[in-house]
C-alpha cells in the first residue's frame, strides 16, 4: 500500500474521533455562551435587583440600629419584618390574575407589575433610610415591613418572568445567572452600604445622615432592575379563565388561586413530588444551620478567619458552582442533573467530618467551605430548574412557583430547628454523618419518580 493510501486510511479511521471531539467542544461552547444570550442577561440584571432590598430590611438594618444605639429587644423584634418572604405565596395569585392600571396595558402584565413594584421599592428604601431609629422605632419597623413586602412581590414576578421567558434549555443558566447576581446585590446592600455609611461618617457627616445617604445610594442601584424591565422582551399576558359576570377582582383572584392549587395537586404523583421538594435540599440545610457554630465554637476558629473564608472564598465557590451547575444542566437531562446534585450534596457534608480532625488552618477551612458551597450551589441550580419545569402552565406560574419555594424553605427551616440539640447530643462528627444520611430519602424519591416516568413526562411537556 502506498504512503498516500496509508495516510488516507488513517484519516478515515480518525474521522469519527475528530467528529466526536468537535461535537463535545461544540456542546461545551454552547453551554458557556448561553450565559450571553439576551434573555439570560435580562434575568441576571433582575437577579441583582432582587438581591438588593433583602438586607436593607434585615441584616443591614440591624447593623444600622445597633450603630445608632437602639436597644437589642427592639432590634430582635425587627426580624419579623422578613415574614413576607415566607408567606409571599398568599398574594401571588393577585399578580397572576390582575393587571396594573396603565402599566400592564403599556408593558404587559409581568413587566407592568415589575415596574410598579420596583418603583415602590425605590420609594420604600428612601423612606426607610430617612426615618429616625431612636425617635420613631415603630415607623422604622413598618417601613422595613413594607420594603420586605414589595421586595417579596418583586421576587414572585421575577421568578414568573424567568420561567415564562426562558426556553427549557436556558432555565438552569438563567437561574445560575440570577443566583450569582442576587448574591452580588446582597453584598452591595450589606458590606457596600455599611462601608459607605462608615466612609461618609469618617468624612464628617452626622451618623444618621450618613446612613440615610447610604440607603439612598442603595435605592439608586434599583435602577439596574428598572432598566432591565424596560428593555426586557414582552410576554403574552396569561389567559385567565372567564368567570360568570359580573366578576369581581376578589372572585377572580380566588379562582386563580383555587385553579393553581388544583392544577398542581391534580397531576400524577403530586404527593411524592411535594415530598421531594421538601427533602431534596434537606441534608444541605441541616449542615448549613450548624456550620457557623461548628467552625467558631466546635473547632475554635476566630471570627476574622471565618468571615474571610466564608465571605471571600465561599462566595467565589458559590458563584462558580452556580455557573457550573447551569452549564451541566443545559448539557444533560434534568433527571441526571438532579441525581448528580443530590449525590454531591450528600458527599460534601463529609468534608466537615474531615475538617473536624484537621489542625486549625485557614487552608483546611477553605477546602471544606469550597466543597460545601460549590456543590450546594450546583444542587440549588438543578433544584430550581426542576421547580421551573413543574410550573409550566403560564396561567399559574407566579402562584405555583411561590407556593413551591415557600413550602421548600419553610419545611426545611422547621426540620432544621433541632440541629443544635442534635449536634450537642451526638458530637460534631456523628452529627455531620447523620446529615449525610438525611439525603437518602430524596434519593429514594428520585428513583421512584424516575421509574414511574415522572421526569420523562416533564421532558415531553417542555
Amino acid at each position: 500500500m502506498s504512503w498516500k493510501s496509508l495516510s488516507a486510511a488513517r484519516t478515515r479511521a480518525l474521522a469519527p474521533a475528530r467528529t466526536a471531539l468537535r461535537g463535545r467542544a461544540g456542546k461545551l461552547v454552547g453551554a458557556l455562551t448561553v450565559y450571553l444570550r439576551p434573555r439570560v442577561l435580562i434575568v441576571l440584571l433582575l437577579g441583582f435587583s432582587a438581591g438588593l432590598p433583602l438586607a436593607l430590611s434585615g441584616e443591614t438594618l440591624r447593623v444600622w440600629l445597633a450603630d445608632c444605639g437602639v436597644d437589642l429587644s427592639t432590634i430582635g423584634l425587627l426580624t419579623l419584618a422578613g415574614l413576607p418572604y415566607t408567606i409571599k405565596f398568599l398574594w401571588a395569585p393577585v399578580v397572576d390574575a390582575l393587571d396594573v392600571p396603565w402599566l400592564s396595558r403599556r408593558f404587559g402584565r409581568r413587566r407592568g407589575w415589575l415596574l410598579a413594584t420596583q418603583l415602590l421599592i425605590v420609594g420604600a428604601i428612601v423612606f426607610l433610610g430617612t426615618r429616625d431609629p431612636l425617635g420613631a422605632p415603630l415607623l422604622i419597623g413598618l417601613a422595613a415591613l413594607f420594603v420586605a413586602f414589595v421586595s417579596a412581590t418583586q421576587d414572585i414576578l421575577i421568578d414568573a418572568y424567568r420561567v415564562e421567558s426562558l426556553p427549557a434549555a436556558e432555565q438552569a443558566a438563567g437561574m445560575a445567572s440570577y443566583v450569582a447576581a442576587y448574591r452580588v446585590g446582597g453584598l452591595m446592600s450589606t458590606a457596600g452600604v455599611i462601608a459607605l455609611s462608615a466612609w461618609l461618617e469618617a468624612k464628617g457627616l452626622d451618623r444618621v445622615l450618613a446612613w440615610s445617604l447610604a440607603y439612598a445610594v442603595a435605592a439608586g442601584l434599583m435602577l439596574v432592575g428598572l432598566a432591565a424591565t424596560l428593555i426586557a422582551p414582552d410576554l403574552a399576558a396569561p389567559v385567565v379563565k372567564a368567570l360568570p359576570t359580573p366578576q369581581s377582582a376578589v372572585r377572580r383572584v380566588a379562582e386563580t388561586a383555587r385553579s393553581a392549587f388544583a392544577d398542581f395537586l391534580g397531576r400524577a404523583h403530586a404527593a411524592m413530588i411535594l415530598a421531594l421538594i421538601i427533602l431534596f435540599k434537606l441534608c444541605d440545610a441541616l449542615a448549613g444551620a450548624m456550620t457557623g457554630p461548628f467552625v467558631l465554637v466546635g473547632l475554635g476558629y476566630d471570627k476574622a478567619t471565618y468571615a474571610a473564608v466564608v465571605k471571600g472564598v465561599g462566595l467565589a465557590a458559590l458563584l462558580i458552582g452556580g455557573f457550573a451547575g447551569g452549564a451541566i444542566a443545559r448539557a444533560t437531562r434534568l433527571s441526571v442533573a438532579l441525581w448528580l446534585g443530590a449525590i454531591l450534596q450528600m458527599i460534601s457534608n463529609l468534608a466537615f467530618v474531615w475538617l473536624n480532625y484537621q489542625a486549625l488552618s485557614a487552608w483546611a477551612l477553605a477546602v471544606a467551605i469550597i466543597i460545601e458551597n460549590f456543590t450546594g450551589a450546583m444542587g440549588t441550580v438543578f433544584f430550581v430548574a426542576y421547580l421551573s419545569a413543574l410550573c409550566g402552565n403560564p396561567r399559574h406560574t407566579a402562584t405555583q412557583y411561590a407556593l413551591l419555594t415557600a413550602l421548600a424553605s419553610t419545611a426545611r427551616t422547621l426540620l432544621s430547628a433541632g440541629t443544635g440539640a442534635l449536634a450537642s447530643a451526638l458530637g460534631w462528627p456523628l452529627f455531620f454523618l447523620l446529615t449525610t444520611v438525611a439525603a437518602l430519602p430524596a434519593l429514594a424519591l428520585l428513583a421512584i419518580l424516575q421509574r414511574r416516568g415522572h421526569f420523562a413526562a416533564l421532558a415531553r411537556a417542555r
